[in-house]
């Protein structure tokens, strides 16, 4: 998508083979938009260059701990085996790549004198900035967290090469790595950076949002109901997810693309333009279902060869052991070995950004709205809100909501409501409540998670007698800034806080 530093590119090309490496910190499994660096990967080995795969161990701890140090080291070969196997899987020969891990040198002496020298001259400000996009950003940022970037800048130094390949994401990290080295005596380098794939939510694709990627080892019942529950409107080309993943992943591996449909509405059609798929998606020739179908097929051709590689007993043990299940009851204890994880902690809420298209009143009581919400399904839910004297009719029509969505449904008065609103609520009288505000410009469907709970899948569905919601409820509170917070930690989307307009101190609901 964009290069950094062209001229210098053309000028050692005109000597000899670039030097190139790319990065992953071994934090969540590696999911199928992996595919688009491995592509571009591929380019850049059968164009001769020295390619280098960095697995970014220490810079996976730094990350807000995302990976702690007892899963590092096997998360670290799980990495090794999962990206060997997707480049088989498209042709790579691996014997022309190098394969590092950052803690093979990063804990030299050298190493660690160059980051007290760079953290001599590095400003907080410049440090916090250059991770905006890839270091989670809260509040009071751990000191860990600003020295990721000036990590990745001296990694390439260290590696010794001309370039350094990173998601469109990366920029700000980039641009602060060619500030800094310089600052060191060392040369400045060249940058090269591919789009980011939108999630089949459509945010981006992201290790700790479950139902926003496919992860490389989904069995195929999984792949289809990831893309059953896939945001994919007709006729919309905006943040849609299958279209995205087409354009960025399938395209570029096969060159062409085939539209798989019965003979009644025109048979299969191949594509050898991505162009003109969106635009007959657009126009609505192509339909959404047989779109999700096409590229189940597509998808499945490629994940076949690594499912299969990793069949075999040793990495079953390794994969398990590197993303150990969440902890079940045993034998003899309230429950059974199969029950669910017993630790109610937030991310067993699947709640999401929502988007009311319509709001009337219940038929058959006074104080209720029944809405139509789009939470980024192929159908919009139907919610039963108790919010009549307290929200204007026109105060909720096209709003953001933030929506629980995996209540068990229950009839409210004769119609079914899936799933529930939250609202701020005043703690004195008269009663006041307000529905909490996702940050602006989020897309339905998205992701809304508790500060240092990002991970873990939600429940499927929350059973009533266990009182998962009721129990993480207890702690729901407005801080006095009015943000929507669990224990004092936040409710975050990738583009920020929650929050409601007015309702300071208030309790949720």
């Amino acid at each position: 998508q964009e290069v950094l530093g062209e001229d210098k590119l053309m000028a050692i090309l005109k000597e000899r083979e670039l030097k190139i490496y790319w990065g992953t910190a071994t934090t969540g499994k590696p999911h199928v938009a992996y595919f688009v660096p491995m592509s571009k990967i591929a380019d850049f080995l059968k164009a001769g260059c020295e390619v280098t795969i960095l697995f970014a161990d220490l810079h996976a701890y730094l990350d807000n701990m995302k990976a702690p140090w007892e899963l590092l080291e096997l998360r670290t070969r799980y990495y090794e085996h999962v990206i060997k196997a997707m480049l088989e899987s498209i042709g790579v020969p691996l014997e022309k790549l190098k394969f590092v891990r950052g803690t093979d040198y990063q804990l030299s002496k050298e190493y660690t004198l160059d980051v007290y020298r760079l953290s001599s001259v590095v400003t907080q400000h410049d440090a916090k900035k250059a991770g905006a996009e890839v270091v989670k950003q809260v509040e009071h940022p751990l000191l860990s967290g600003l020295l990721y970037p000036g990590l990745q800048a001296l990694d390439e130094e260290y590696l010794k090469v001309d370039a350094q390949f990173g998601g469109v994401d990366q920029r700000k990290i980039f641009t602060f790595a060619e500030k800094y080295l310089p600052s060191l005596g060392y040369a400045k380098r060249v940058h090269l950076m591919n789009p980011m794939v939108p999630g089949l939510t459509g945010s981006k694709m992201s290790s700790s949002e479950e139902d926003s990627k496919i992860d490389l080892l989904d069995r195929k019942e999984d792949v289809k109901k990831k893309l059953k529950k896939a945001f994919c409107e007709p006729g919309n080309v905006e943040n849609n997810g299958v279209l995205s993943f087409i354009k960025h992943v399938l395209f570029p591996l096969k060159s062409e693309f085939v539209v798989l449909r019965e003979e009644k509405w025109g048979g299969n059609k191949t594509y050898t333009a991505y162009e003109a798929l969106e635009k007959d998606f657009a126009e609505q020739v192509v339909h959404p279902g047989d779109l999700k179908n096409s590229v189940e097929v597509a998808l499945n051709k490629l994940l076949d060869p690594i499912r299969e590689k990793f069949n075999c007993p040793e990495l079953k043990k390794l994969s398990s052991a590197a993303y150990p299940a969440p902890s079940k009851a045993k034998p003899g204890e309230k429950g059974t070995k199969n029950s669910e994880p017993e630790d109610v902690v937030p991310s067993r809420l699947d709640i999401r950004v929502g988007k009311v298209i319509s709001v009337e009143k219940h038929p058959d009581a006074d104080s209720l709205y029944v809405e139509k919400i789009d939470v980024g399904e192929a159908e919009p839910r139907t919610v039963v809100s108790g919010l009549v004297h307290f929200v204007p009719k026109e105060q909720l029509q096209d709003r953001l909501v933030v929506l629980l969505c995996n209540l068990k449904p229950q009839k409210m008065r004769g119609v079914e409501s899936q799933g529930m609103v939250l609202c701020a609520s005043s703690v004195g009288e008269p009663r006041q409540v307000e529905p909490l505000d996702p940050p602006a410009g989020c897309c339905a469907g998205e992701r809304v998670y508790v500060e240092g709970y990002e991970g873990g899948e939600p429940d499927e569905e929350l059973k009533p007698k266990k009182k998962v919601f009721e129990k993480l409820q207890a702690d729901f509170h407005i801080s006095e800034d009015c943000v929507a917070q669990w224990k004092q930690r936040n409710f975050l989307t990738k583009l920020g806080t929650v929050s409601c307009k007015s309702l300071k101190g208030g309790s949720i609901s």
